[in-house]
């Protein structure tokens, strides 16, 4: 697939996917720059806990934000992808009820049993009529709702700028987590270069997501990171899922090291179908780094193909916002290369209709 001709992504995108993608970042404005106009009420408070319920693309904020601010979250978080919830969830926890449309039966089943438990409940959604948003203002429950218009697609996984910026929003009005915006307003210059870079109008040779996606075509992508940046890993593996439809899984490092490593040998032929991608940064520890050139060797060793992808932000927000960036860019492309519609998800919904 040449994919310097424009009129591929004409024929193929039917549902403004590369819209959505090149939004990304007009998404995080629209709720960094958002008044704080958002409340809770006065007896939300001693929260010892946060707990995030949603589904696919409703929770892959959660993963971004529990992996890149582990060390500014003042309380454990955890993301609870199920119909129900963990037993500690009680008044003293956060509880984050994320679903896009609303209409999630994993989430309004977790909801439901969240009220039972006491927890103290949020609504993540986007402003529109669903179930979640209609039951939570019957029960006179605090909404976090964005507006969709930078995520014309309407899929969750390429709306993750509204939902991890909302995420953030919530945390902050808690008193649990502070936001520097400075911070973020410089890394969303970087993530702006990198979405320029990564363009469709960008030709082939100048541009790193095209030519990964050329080298990932045929090839079962295993994504490696570590740190802060196990969040977008898991992101990424999604968008490779859905956008793709490409098998992808994701290891992380130490834990890796400890496994993994032995799996490599069988079955023999591994390496026509596995490529390992690498996402280096200097911003991880010493040992990581270490840990990271050694595990390349390894995979070497067993004759698999490794991709080392450099990650180049200057903060860890930088960083995180860089490869979201360009995994949703890569994701799509390899729509492109297997000709297919990066927004449909015919097994999804077929399994969705299935289960009614």
């Amino acid at each position: 697939m040449n994919l310097d001709n424009q009129k591929i992504y004409k024929k193929l995108d039917k549902g403004q996917v590369g819209e959505s993608i090149d939004s990304l970042t007009l998404q995080i404005k629209n709720i960094l720059n958002l008044k704080n106009n958002f409340k809770l009420p006065k007896n939300y408070k001693e929260i010892k806990n946060i707990v995030l319920v949603g589904m696919g693309g409703s929770n892959l904020a959660g993963h971004i934000l529990s992996s890149l601010f582990k060390n500014n979250l003042k309380v454990p978080f955890l993301i609870s992808a199920d119909y129900s919830l963990p037993s500690f969830v009680d008044k003293n926890t956060l509880l984050l009820a994320s679903s896009y449309s609303g209409s999630t039966e994993e989430v309004l089943s977790a909801y439901e049993k969240a009220k039972k438990q006491k927890a103290k409940i949020v609504i993540i959604a986007a402003n529109q009529k669903g179930k979640l948003q209609t039951k939570a203002k019957k029960d006179n429950k605090p909404m976090f709702l964005f507006n969709t218009e930078y995520n014309p697609c309407g899929q969750p996984r390429l709306g993750t700028g509204y939902s991890l910026m909302s995420l953030l929003k919530i945390l902050q009005t808690a008193k649990l987590i502070k936001i520097n915006k400075t911070e973020f307003e410089e890394a969303l210059v970087w993530m702006n270069k990198i979405n320029i870079k990564n363009s469709p109008k960008i030709n082939y040779k100048n541009n790193p997501a095209k030519k990964t996606a050329k080298d990932l075509l045929n090839k079962v992508p295993i994504l490696i990171g570590a740190d802060f940046l196990q969040g977008n890993l898991h992101t990424l593996r999604n968008q490779l899922n859905e956008t793709s439809k490409l098998y992808s899984s994701y290891l992380y490092l130490p834990d890796l090291n400890h496994y993994a490593m032995e799996g490599l040998l069988n079955p023999k032929d591994n390496y026509k179908y596995l490529t390992f991608v690498f996402f280096s940064s200097s911003l991880y520890s010493y040992k990581i780094n270490k840990r990271m050139e050694l595990t390349k060797k390894v995979v070497q060793k067993n004759n698999i193909k490794i991709i080392d992808y450099k990650l180049k932000g200057k903060t860890q927000i930088s960083q995180s916002f860089e490869l979201l960036q360009f995994g949703a860019w890569l994701s799509y492309y390899l729509a492109m290369e297997y000709n297919l519609n990066p927004v449909e998800i015919p097994f999804v919904n077929w399994f969705k209709k299935k289960l009614k």
